[in-house]
């Protein structure tokens, strides 16, 4: 029996590439005591007081009921206040969150240096750009 070649497979070679991106994200945001994640999140509150937890799952890609468990989190480290009006709830920063935007914004600013650094510049720019383009379509 031949060995199998992985390399030819798009879900080893994207989840081989996955894991280096990864974990210089978790590098850059654990300095916050944050994951990539939870980071991403809160940027997203920071810059639009009110959001909907549906837009939030729709903007990062994971599910509402994903979304309900890191806003309980972030609620639970008081970095979010969820709102309610009706059946609408809006989630809202805090006074500590927007104190913690500059430091999320130095570990946002350091990820593509970091990656031009290992992949160079215009190999990080075409895979961002497949990338996208290959979400788009998987919609």
């Amino acid at each position: 029996m031949t060995e199998p070649n992985f390399d030819k497979c798009l879900y080893f070679t994207v989840s081989k590439l996955n894991r280096t991106i990864t974990r210089i994200a978790e590098e850059e945001f654990s300095r916050i005591g944050l994951s990539p994640t939870y980071a991403f999140l809160l940027m997203l509150v920071n810059s639009t007081p009110g959001i909907t937890p549906t837009e939030l799952s729709e903007k990062l890609f994971v599910t509402p009921s994903t979304i309900t468990r890191f806003l309980d989190k972030l609620e639970g480290k008081g970095l979010v206040q969820r709102k309610g009006a009706g059946k609408r709830i809006c989630v809202h920063p805090t006074e500590q969150s927007l104190v913690m935007q500059e430091k999320l914004d130095a570990a946002w600013d350091s990820l593509c240096p970091r990656y031009f650094e290992l992949f160079g510049e215009e190999m990080c720019r075409e895979l961002s750009r497949v990338a996208k383009e290959a979400a788009e379509k998987a919609k």
